[in-house]
């Protein structure tokens, strides 16, 4: 049987697994001042950059790829150390991405709610990244 945990504990993930909060997304129909767009998610996204709590809208055009139940259902977005050990046994919504240079993500889900996972990769792997991105064009 799991634990139950008190209202002083921190959840799993954060006390036990090391998971850490980045933000969390709140699906939108309706266009946001500053949205940036992701063209190869066809995602806009608004107020990460700016929200002291981590909020951040996200709004989908008709052909994203994205999973329905991330295009409807808000969603909480940790940093792991290695997506690839974190989402291991998980059900993921899609395969593992990189919205932007130097980061990997996946959605899975959890009881109906989907949550994001993060890894940051290091400068170097960045550097080469980048790189491979700019000797495509």
């Amino acid at each position: 049987m799991a634990k139950i945990r008190q209202d002083r504990e921190f959840p799993l993930a954060v006390a036990e697994w090391g998971w850490r909060f980045h933000h969390f997304g709140i699906p939108t129909t309706a266009p946001v001042p500053g949205e940036t767009y992701i063209p190869h998610l066809k995602i806009h996204v608004a107020g990460f950059e700016t929200s002291p709590y981590g909020a951040q809208w996200m709004r989908f055009d008709p052909d994203c790829p994205v999973h329905d139940l991330v295009r409807t259902v808000p969603h909480a977005a940790f940093v792991v150390d290695n997506l690839d050990e974190a989402i291991a046994g998980k059900t993921l919504l899609g395969e593992p991405n990189s919205p932007s240079a130097g980061l990997r993500v996946a959605m899975i889900v959890h009881g109906g709610v989907p949550i994001e996972l993060m890894e940051f990769r290091n400068a170097e792997d960045v550097t080469r990244e980048k790189q491979a991105i700019k000797a495509k064009i």
